[in-house]
């Protein structure tokens, strides 16, 4: 069955947070992930468990991640049968959790210093005013990623798709101060599980991408908070574990799939012919310059939009 779990580790009882990674063919990675997160936690006040849920990879991870468990009190592993999305990992994870807190974390994930230790701290200390919370994450040579933006509307795709708007830093940032945005990237949330239980987890019908943006975005149609707190930081290394083809195919179907969940008809036939519009002209490039990936991707993008 789609989910299920070839074997698990329990090893602890009870914790004060819960850091949830999603694995997937990124062995190296994982392995660095978890062991970045132990060291940061070294002289931890708190209790935790890092807890893992591996999408059937391939790359000898299953295998990595077993003998974490085995060797670490603080890991326990989870193993589906199949590749069963983002998303959908995280739900089935957290029903494993023996945490009152979650850390959502990509396993290309590096923590620095005591970035989950002040981020925890910062979070308990001001539930009264967010329910949800995400550091700053860093490319690896130390740059600022752009890893919090506004909801998505047609003004802000039209920025996104023709203009660059997230290179240019403009519908998509890295605050340098503690505030309040509308979404922070889900490869670093922290959220209470009851808060998080109380919006039903992660929409499983999104694969990958754009399941952050529909959470947060239920979120604050219960007046739940997000904020952003510069001083965690983490390093990043993104889409690691999809090729380059993969991301853009999923972001197109979770725009539409999110735009039909959420807003009027007229603008989910805006945003489709937007999306045509992008796809026609990247392969219109692909081809003047004889560029394999954009004819491919933006060409596979095109003929899903038709299909839909």
């Amino acid at each position: 069955m789609p989910g299920a779990f070839l074997s698990v580790y329990y090893n602890i009882s009870m914790a004060d947070l819960s850091i949830i990674i999603i694995s997937y063919n990124t062995r190296a990675l994982t392995d660095d992930c978890i062991d970045s997160i132990l060291q940061s936690l070294l002289k931890a006040m708190f209790s935790y468990e890092i807890v893992v849920w591996d999408n059937a990879s391939t790359d000898g991870s299953q295998e990595l991640l077993r003998q974490w468990a085995k060797k670490d009190s603080h890991v326990s592993v989870h193993q589906s049968r199949e590749n069963i999305g983002f998303g959908p990992a995280n739900n089935m994870a957290v029903k494993k959790v023996k945490g009152t807190h979650l850390l959502f974390l990509n396993s290309d994930i590096l923590t620095l210093e005591n970035a989950i230790g002040d981020l925890y701290e910062y979070y308990t200390k001001h539930t009264d005013t967010l329910q949800f919370l995400g550091g700053k994450l860093l490319n690896p040579d130390m740059t600022e990623q752009a890893s919090a933006g506004a909801f998505f509307n047609l003004r802000t795709v039209f920025l996104v798709l023709f203009l660059g708007g997230d290179r240019l830093k403009i519908t998509r940032y890295s605050p340098k101060s503690v505030r309040q945005v509308d979404w922070i990237s889900g490869a670093c949330i922290m959220v209470n599980l009851r808060i998080f239980e109380s919006l039903g987890g992660f929409d499983e019908k999104i694969f990958m991408y754009m399941e952050e943006v529909d959470l947060l975005y239920r979120a604050r149609q219960k007046d739940y908070k997000t904020f952003f707190y510069p001083q965690s930081r983490f390093i990043h290394y993104g889409s690691a574990s999809s090729d380059r083809t993969f991301p853009v195919q999923q972001l197109f179907k979770g725009l539409l799939y999110f735009y039909r969940k959420h807003y009027p008809a007229y603008t989910v036939f805006l945003l489709t012919i937007m999306l045509q519009l992008k796809a026609l002209i990247a392969v219109a490039i692909g081809q003047a310059i004889n560029k394999d990936y954009l004819k491919i991707t933006y060409g596979k993008a095109l003929k899903n939009l038709k299909m839909d």
